[in-house]
This record gives C-alpha cells, sequence and structure tokens, in this order.
C-alpha cells in the first residue's frame, strides 16, 4: 500500500511517494502552479497520480505557526485537503505537522555548498513532502495506516 505525502505551497506543492511497503518515503516530482487561486491542474495531476499508484492516503502538510497556531498558511492547506478530498474519489486526506519541513529539507544542500535559492527551490519542495510522509510513516504502525483508510476505498 502506497501512500502520498503533499508540501502544499501557493506556487508549488512537492510530492512524495511511500514504497509499496509503506515504510519508506521518497521525493517523486514537484507540481508548479501558475495561478495560486485555480487549484483545477493541481488537482487533476494529483488525481492522475493516485490513479496510477493506487492511492487512498494522501499526508499533506500543515503549515502551522511555531507556537502551533493555525495561520493563513494553514488555513490554505486545509482549504486544500478539502478540494482533494472531494475532488479525488477514493482518498482520504489526512493533515500533518510539517513545522519546519521546508528548512530542514533546505539544510543538507546549504552544507552542500549549493547557495543559489533557485536551484535549491528545484527539489526543496518534494524534500520537505519526503520529510512530512516519512514523519508520519515513522510514528504509524502500517495496521494503523490501513485502519485510516475508509473500507469503501479498499478494493
Amino acid at each position: 500500500m502506497r501512500v502520498l505525502g503533499l508540501d502544499y505551497g501557493s506556487r508549488t506543492v512537492g510530492v512524495a511517494i511511500s514504497d509499496p511497503t509503506g515504510f519508506l518515503a521518497s521525493p517523486l516530482e514537484t507540481i508548479k502552479r501558475t495561478d495560486e487561486v485555480n487549484l483545477k491542474t493541481t488537482v487533476r495531476r494529483i488525481r492522475t497520480i493516485c490513479e496510477e499508484n493506487d492511492i487512498h492516503l494522501i499526508v499533506l502538510g500543515l503549515p502551522l505557526r511555531l507556537d502551533g497556531s493555525v495561520g493563513t498558511s494553514a488555513e490554505k492547506a486545509l482549504h486544500f485537503q478539502h478540494r482533494l478530498e472531494r475532488d479525488i474519489y477514493k482518498v482520504k486526506v489526512i493533515m500533518e505537522d510539517e513545522r519546519l519541513s521546508t528548512w530542514e529539507a533546505e539544510q543538507p544542500m546549504i552544507e552542500a555548498g549549493i547557495r543559489d535559492r533557485h536551484k535549491r527551490k528545484e527539489v526543496v519542495d518534494q524534500l520537505a513532502a519526503r520529510i512530512i510522509l516519512q514523519q508520519f510513516l515513522d510514528e504509524h504502525t502500517q495496521e494503523e495506516i490501513e485502519e485510516l483508510i475508509p473500507d469503501e476505498f479498499k478494493l
């Protein structure tokens, strides 16, 4: 059973996917968005990824403020969660605290000498999605993850 991880941003959505056993997350792609308000193309691409990989569970990063409160970015991510659940058939979306995931994703690249912010941006969203998804996978057993998926979504 594969799980999809997403790092939702105003211009990009980082995508990561688990291995078939649900233990290891890997970066997959970055979906570039030309319009922050229009989500149709973004949702369509995520739907295609879910259909191609038989995914019924998405872990979406929730960018809470450092004090744990919900700000504008978190509100947008929650709206995106509802949009995904509405528009993608048989997919449940779980929110995962993602505070500092982008910072954590950038640090190895900075340490490796990749100083150009534009070059880092090419992959940082995918890496942040991988961190969000791996955190979720590490915190839950395979059985707990299976239980999160409604029975009517399973084949």
